[in-house]
């Protein structure tokens, strides 16, 4: 090592002769300081200005820059040029699937308002067949009004049995936990169930009572009717072209303003109440002494296809529902043997890092030795030599590989900690769901098996 830094030397510059020791104070002395001041301010190429490796508290620069500085810049360049095309990619990638993430969503959303219109044709036409059907009942005129009245008592004890049904469900329901305590589907549906057989218990009792008057003339009932069922069909045929029209229709423009709501529009349930009063009005207003039986037989059969219609909803609410649990359920079951598997992998990378970091001990011991030993060179042995900026290099790179490792493995552990807690939340959130499993399945669709038949809400049983 000694004879290659001195043929190094040699090449670069011719290194001083040696001289003898000087008497502290002589004029040798201060010319021998002046060169050495001299020489300190020569680089490597012999240029004078820093040296390389000198501190910056010299206060000199170069005009030429070092290796590093050099090795740096063009680093920096590299790292903003794939910063920005990395950036750019990301962009052309982002329109593209903002472009057709919009188009699909136009697509859906245009498919989704034909299908309401669809529907509200569907809802317009069961209600103008049903207005049509009073419209032809308010004419006739049939069967005997005692054995009505009989029916109608039946009707109306059939209807306890329902009432109880629901209202059993909605408290068994209530001892859901947590967020499966939710008022869904299943539970508004049950107090629309409680309403109607409230509401049909109601009308029951009202027409037993009502049974030996006299009903009105019909006229202004078959009035409302027929201007309700006149309105429903220009409503029909409106909805209708509505419903045809598509992004090749030739008669489509712009209608500014129009994407509003009238200040006098009905809502939904005020639409379908409107024409439920006029047909209820409409039997009532011929209620006749001839005519109360027929309009007995029409309750009993709304009312008992009402509560049917109502009863296979709830029954259809409680599958889904149950089906909707039953697949959460399975969902979390999944993911919490996902998470487990994932916490032993992370169990193991911690373990990794662990034994990478004390890997880095014994490199770190000898990189540090070395420095040590050599600190001990003599005199102008003592020299910033490339083994010695090699090595501080070396510690430098081994302590930031344990910076990062450290900094992964405090990563790690946070991660391990959010999937533990995860791991409880499944656990704990799997039990909820057994437990909604256990009362909309093996306590509610249970009890719902007893509901009476068709025959016995129509009262005669």
């Amino acid at each position: 090592m000694a004879d290659a830094g001195a043929l190094l030397l040699s090449r670069e510059r011719t290194p001083p002769m040696p001289t003898l020791p000087l008497r502290s104070g002589t004029l040798a002395e201060t010319e021998l300081a002046q060169s050495v001041a001299k020489l300190s301010t020569l680089n490597d190429s012999g240029v004078t200005g820093l040296v390389t490796g000198a501190p910056s508290s010299q206060g000199f620069r170069s005009a030429k820059h070092t290796p590093q500085e050099w090795n740096e810049s063009n680093y920096q360049k590299y790292y903003q040029s794939f910063s920005d095309r990395d950036n750019a990619e990301r962009v052309r990638h982002e329109s593209k699937k903002t472009a057709a993430e919009t188009a699909a969503q136009t697509q859906r959303t245009q498919q989704d308002s034909t299908k309401k219109l669809e529907e509200r044709i569907h809802d317009i036409h069961f209600w103008k067949e049903e207005l049509n059907r009073e419209i032809d009942e308010i004419r006739n005129e049939t069967d005997l009004l005692c054995a009505q009245k009989k029916r109608l008592e039946n009707a109306l004890d059939a209807t306890d049995v329902p009432l109880m049904i629901a209202q059993d469900n909605l408290r068994c329901r209530a001892r859901r936990r947590e967020v499966d305590l939710v008022q869904d589907n299943v539970e508004l549906q049950l107090n629309k169930e409680v309403s109607i057989i409230m509401k049909v218990r109601d009308l029951l009792q009202r027409t037993i009572a009502e049974s030996d008057k006299q009903i009105k003339l019909n006229r202004g009932g078959k009035h409302k009717l027929t201007m309700d069922w006149s309105d429903k069909l220009e409503a029909f045929r409106l909805d209708e072209k509505c419903a045809s029209l598509n992004n090749n229709s030739t008669d489509i423009q712009y209608h500014e303003g129009s994407a509003k709501f009238e200040e006098i529009a009905s809502d939904p349930e005020s639409w379908a109440k409107f024409s439920h009063d006029n047909i209820v009005r409409a039997e009532h207003e011929r209620m006749a002494s001839i005519q109360l039986r027929n309009l007995i037989d029409n309750i009993l059969t709304d009312t008992s296809n009402d509560m049917r219609e109502q009863c296979n909803t709830v029954d259809s609410a409680f599958a889904k529902r149950v089906e909707e649990v039953h697949n959460a359920l399975t969902q979390m079951q999944n993911h919490l043997k996902k998470v487990i598997d994932e916490v032993a992998d992370m169990e193991k990378n911690i373990n990794d890092l662990k034994q990478a970091i004390k890997d880095k001990e014994a490199p770190m011991k000898v990189a540090q030795t070395r420095l040590h030993i050599r600190t001990g060179r003599p005199n102008v042995e003592l020299c910033r030599d490339p083994a010695q900026y090699k090595l501080i290099g070396e510690v430098g790179e081994i302590q930031q590989s344990i910076d990062n490792l450290t900094q992964r493995l405090a990563d790690s552990e946070a991660s391990l900690k959010d999937l533990m807690d995860t791991r409880m939340t499944l656990e704990k959130e799997i039990t909820v769901k057994k437990n909604s499993l256990f009362v909309d399945k093996d306590k509610c669709m249970t009890t719902r098996t007893r509901y009476p038949t068709t025959s016995k809400l129509v009262g005669y049983q």
